[in-house]
C-alpha cells in the first residue's frame, strides 16, 4: 500500500521555513494499516529538525518521515487484538496512512472525549511539570509562561483544579491574555510585551511560588525576580531562544541568583510514560465531566501538503492552546 509523507528536505540550523519539507509518496506495509485522521503538532518536533537536538533522542534526518503523533481508523489488521474501524493513537508520524505490528498501535475509545483530538493534547507534560514536578497545590501563586499554547494552556488550570490559590499567565498579545482570564479561568494574564516584571509586580504581590516555565528569556528573570523565598521553578522550555538560529537555544538559568532568593529550579522533559499519560487522562476526564477543565484546541482541516504549513504558522503563535490536524 501506498502512504503520502511529510519529511524532511534539510535539517533546520535557523528559522523554518517551507523549503524544509516535502511531501513523499512511499511503500508501507505491516500487520496492521491504518488511515489517518488527525495529527499532531508541536513546538517540540522543531528541536528534533536541528542538526544539534539538543533532547535526549537522535533528530529526525533528510528523506525520512518526520512528525510523532497521530489518530487513525484500522483499515486491516492481522492481529485479533486490533478490528478494522478500530480507532488507534500511534507514533507514526505525519502521513495519511501507516502500517506496523499490533505493538505500535494502542486502542482509543471513541467515547472518552467529545472528539479524537482531545487524545493528542500536551496534558501529559503539562500534568508531570506541575503536579510531579513543581508540585503546585493549596495555596500556591502560580505563574505560567506561554500560558495561550499547548502545554501552558493546560498547566494554568491543573494548577487550578490542585488548589492553587492565584494562577497567572503570560501571552503574546491582549488579546490572548483576555481570553486566558475569560475562557480559561486564569486569575490574571498579560501580554509579555510589556514589561513582565512590572506586570507580575503588580499581579503577585505576595511573591509567586511556583513558576512553571515554556519560553524562559526574559519571562525568566522577571520570574525570579518575582519568585518568594523557597519557590519551585518547572523549567519545561526556552521557546524565546529556541526558534532562532542562535548556537546556544537553551540558555542556563541563573542559578547564583536563584540560590540567594532559595529558589528550586527544576528543569525536566516528559517521556510520555505509560504512567504519566494514565496520570494526564484520570485528571482530565474527571475535571472535564466536572465542569473544572476548558480544552483549549485548534484542529486545522487539511490535505497531507497543508501540514508543514500548519506546523509553522504554529510556531509563530497564530493558534491556541493544542493544535492538531484532521486529514479529509
Amino acid at each position: 500500500m501506498m502512504t503520502h509523507e511529510i519529511q524532511l528536505t534539510a535539517q533546520i540550523a535557523g528559522v523554518p521555513g517551507p523549503e524544509h519539507f516535502t511531501v513523499a509518496r512511499t511503500e508501507i506495509a505491516g500487520e496492521v494499516v491504518v488511515r489517518t485522521d488527525y495529527l499532531g503538532l508541536a513546538a517540540t518536533y522543531l528541536e528534533l529538525m536541528r542538526p544539534d537536538c539538543h533532547l535526549p533522542i537522535p533528530a529526525w534526518q533528510p528523506g525520512l518521515r518526520v512528525g510523532v503523533m497521530a489518530i487513525g481508523t484500522v483499515l486491516s489488521s492481522a492481529d485479533p487484538g486490533l478490528r478494522e474501524g478500530d480507532l488507534v493513537q500511534s507514533m507514526s508520524g505525519w502521513s495519511t496512512h501507516s502500517a506496523g505490528p499490533a505493538a505500535a498501535y494502542v486502542k482509543l475509545d471513541r467515547d472518552a472525549y467529545p472528539d479524537p483530538s482531545y487524545h493528542l493534547g500536551q496534558g501529559p507534560t503539562a500534568y508531570h511539570g506541575v503536579a510531579d514536578v513543581a508540585k503546585a497545590g493549596e495555596g500556591d501563586v502560580v505563574f505560567v509562561s506561554g500560558a495561550a499554547g499547548g502545554v501552558g494552556s493546560l498547566a494554568g488550570q491543573i494548577a487550578r483544579n490542585l488548589g492553587a490559590k492565584k494562577v497567572i499567565g503570560s501571552a503574546g498579545s491582549q488579546a490572548k491574555a483576555d481570553y486566558l482570564v475569560a475562557e480559561l479561568g486564569f486569575d490574571a494574564a498579560f501580554d509579555y510585551h510589556h514589561d513582565p516584571a512590572a506586570a507580575l509586580r503588580e499581579l503577585a504581590p505576595e511573591g509567586i511560588t511556583v513558576f512553571f516555565d515554556t519560553v524562559g528569556g526574559a519571562l525568566y528573570d522577571a520570574a525570579l525576580e518575582a519568585a518568594a523565598p523557597g519557590a519551585r521553578f518547572a523549567l519545561c522550555g526556552s521557546l524565546s531562544t529556541q526558534l532562532g538560529a542562535a548556537p546556544d537555544r537553551f540558555p542556563e538559568p541563573d542559578h547564583d541568583a536563584a540560590r540567594a532568593k532559595g529558589v528550586e529550579l527544576l528543569p525536566f522533559s516528559c517521556h510520555h510514560t505509560p504512567d504519566q499519560v494514565a496520570a494526564w487522562h484520570r485528571h482530565f476526564r474527571t475535571a472535564l465531566d466536572q465542569g473544572r477543565f476548558v480544552y483549549p484546541r485548534t484542529v486545522v482541516e487539511t490535505g497531507i501538503d497543508g501540514v508543514p504549513g500548519a506546523f509553522l504558522a504554529m510556531l509563530r503563535g497564530e493558534y491556541r492552546g493544542n493544535v492538531s490536524v484532521r486529514l479529509p
